[in-house]
């Protein structure tokens, strides 16, 4: 297991309250700069992880300063409720030692939180830009791997081209407005990704958490109903980004594809947020996806916009 190192000189670390929302989202945006050239990160975004019940703020993340800055942060994920952990650490570039203890902190916690969970070790995934400003012969170095990729993928839109298709035949769309049927778009987004990797099964409580249901828009996620097999599809896409919409899930299940139903959606999305004047849109694809999801976005006329790896590190714990 890793041990925490001293904190260096000059370097001081408390975990993040909900108060901090502001000045991580500002650390994250200077880090998205540098690393796609545009801020890309949202306030609401920041301040729905910071709030999330699952995340016990004073012991899994880390904000660091160096002379009163911030320059570091971190948080930790435990979805799985078993070996793996997820972790989120980002650092400016230039600070090899913040970044080196951030990481000791957080892989000492990880394993601590897989050994609670019963675990003989802990799988952890860190997911960096293709291009970090972390230093990757560091991180290498430390044991880490990547293990997979991932596209954002973006398209113009426009308001001519992009109308709303019909449906195929024997499809209808409905909106989640009613509470069965966002318990019925868990149930799809459930099933459809349970092969997809790093997937986690969350009960319905946990799914409204993890969508910060309070301010999700129900109007934007539909499920596609297919005569003969019943509800087939799910769409699910948000509004709340500044640089485009977003297609936060598109599921299928196995037994209705072929039929259509992907391509539909995905021009549905296309024509609805161009109805709305949104001039680009965007989702992120695991070219790895066995689906075929990647050439489908890509006949659709979705373009590479930046490339996420996932790294992993694994180590032996000893369970609880």
């Amino acid at each position: 297991m890793t041990v925490p190192t001293t904190l260096p000189p000059g370097l001081a670390v408390r975990p993040a309250t909900v108060d901090d929302a502001t000045a991580v989202c500002a650390l994250l945006n200077e880090i998205d700069l540098l690393e796609i050239g545009r801020a890309d990160t949202e306030l609401g975004a920041v301040q729905a992880d910071l709030k999330h019940p699952e995340v016990d703020l004073e012991h899994d993340s880390w904000l660091l300063f160096d002379d009163g800055r911030l320059v570091a942060y971190g948080l930790l994920w435990d979805e799985s409720g078993g070996q793996q952990i997820d972790l989120e650490c980002c650092t400016l570039p230039g600070r090899p030692q913040a970044s080196q203890h951030l990481l000791d902190l957080m892989e000492a916690r990880a394993a601590e939180r897989a050994a609670a969970n019963g675990a003989d070790r802990a799988v952890m995934h860190l997911h960096l830009n293709i291009a970090p400003t972390m230093d990757l012969r560091a991180l290498r170095g430390r044991g880490w791997t990547p293990v997979r990729r991932y596209d954002s993928m973006v398209r113009p839109l426009s308001r001519d081209a992009d109308r709303l298709p019909e449906p195929p035949p024997g499809v209808t769309l409905r909106p989640c407005l009613a509470e069965p049927d966002r318990r019925r778009a868990h149930a799809l987004l459930q099933e459809t990704f349970a092969d997809h990797f790093d997937f986690h099964p969350r009960t319905y409580e946990q799914w409204l958490d993890d969508l910060d249901a309070e301010r999700a828009d129900w109007s934007l996620m539909w499920i596609a109903h297919l005569d003969g097999l019943g509800d087939a599809a799910v769409l699910h896409t948000q509004n709340d980004r500044t640089a485009m919409a977003w297609i936060g899930h598109l599921g299928v299940l196995r037994k209705a594809r072929a039929n259509g139903l992907g391509s539909y959606l995905l021009r549905h999305a296309f024509g609805h947020y161009a109805a709305l004047g949104r001039e680009r849109i965007g989702l992120a694809v695991d070219t790895d996806n066995s689906s075929g999801a990647l050439a489908l976005y890509e006949r659709h006329g979705m373009t590479l916009d930046f490339a996420v790896q996932a790294w992993e590190l694994i180590r032996p714990v000893a369970a609880r």
